[in-house]
């Protein structure tokens, strides 16, 4: 690979200056960039895209020199706190929270530090607990984070719990507990992606679209928002399934879910892909309707813990508010909405 990695510096002189220009890129993406600096932020993206265009596409193909490269690009986010969002700090809020026994899902960052004691449940009343850097936490995430119930499911709530476990009084430490989740995977999905592509006989080089991507190395290792990990869990049950292992399949589908809600919106495409199934027979109805059955199990398993009235009450709620009432940078759709109001 070094003998490789070599001859291709000789033989493709831009390969180098891509290599070096993105990492000064991120680096700056990581450490001096300011997220109201649309200028610099929207420079920096093209520059990024540019450099990762020359990186696939006018350089030999080598797959581990690919994969170290995309490595290295997460690891220059390592010790920093993100930039561009402050979810984060709810994540070790949460984590804190779980460590102390105390769910998530019941008693809000606000009430929770309110000097008026009949704000909170009633099993914590009688239990005062100590949430290390809690003022620095709930004035990180803002206002409107602290003030409602935690809309994270449970898969997400386990990693919070670990980035506690190692780092309970450290806020860069749990961070780096977090990026090092994020960033193995990253290297999940580049090992199943590329057996899944093998499998249907597309071109390997293709899933360095997803792991030299800047907006996901940026979005996902970067801000620490775990639709990375979601994916890795989705994309394992999509091979899976290629492979015919149904009940796995289930399994990890279940989990990306209560990862991230979003993996739902695929569940009717597995129903209309079992009725366009040129195979279709009975087998095949109970082969969707036992995988539908492993999901419901597993989401069951993921949710039981926390499953209270509470619970239910409150997740639904916060769900309804951010689906329905909160917009954030929403481009294009603010001036069509404008438009369709005028």
């Amino acid at each position: 690979m070094l003998s490789y990695l070599i001859d291709q510096l000789k033989s493709n002189k831009g390969f180098l200056p891509a290599i070096a220009s993105s990492v000064l890129l991120y680096f700056l993406f990581a450490y001096e960039l300011e997220r109201s600096d649309f200028v610099l932020l929207l420079t920096l993206w093209v520059a990024l895209f540019a450099c990762t265009f020359l990186l696939i596409e006018k350089s030999g193909f080598h797959f581990w020199i690919l994969a170290g490269i995309g490595v290295l690009f997460r690891f220059i986010f390592m010790p920093t706190l993100p930039t561009l969002s402050q979810d984060f700090y709810r994540f070790l809020w949460d984590g804190r929270m779980l460590l102390e026994g105390v769910s998530p899902y019941i008693v809000t960052p606000s009430q929770f530090i309110s000097d008026d004691i009949n704000l909170l449940p009633y099993s914590l009343r009688d239990h005062p607990l100590f949430i290390p850097n809690a003022s620095e936490l709930v004035r990180g995430m803002g206002s409107l984070n602290a003030s409602h119930y935690s809309n994270y499911p449970p898969i997400n709530q386990f990693f919070f719990l670990i980035a506690a476990l190692f780092f309970k009084n450290s806020i860069i430490g749990s961070v780096i507990v977090l990026r090092s989740i994020m960033i193995l995977a990253d290297i999940g999905i580049l090992w199943i992606g590329k057996k899944l592509l093998e499998a249907l006989n597309l071109p390997i080089k293709n899933i360095f679209w997803y792991f030299l991507n800047p907006f996901i190395i940026i979005e996902f290792t970067g801000n620490l928002h775990f639709e990375g990990v979601m994916l890795f869990f989705l994309i394992t049950a999509l091979y899976l399934l290629h492979q015919k292992k149904w009940i796995n399949a289930g399994i990890f589908f279940g989990i990306s879910i209560a990862t991230k809600l979003l993996p739902l919106l695929f569940l009717p495409l597995l129903w209309k892909q079992n009725l366009t199934d040129r195979q279709h027979n009975s087998y095949s109805w109970f082969r969707i309707i036992s995988l539908y059955a492993v999901i419901g199990v597993t989401l069951l398993v993921c949710f039981l813990p926390f499953v209270s009235s509470e619970f239910i009450q409150n997740f639904s709620a916060t769900l309804g508010l951010w689906f329905q009432t909160f917009e954030f940078n929403a481009s294009i759709y603010y001036m069509l909405r404008w438009i369709g109001f005028q």
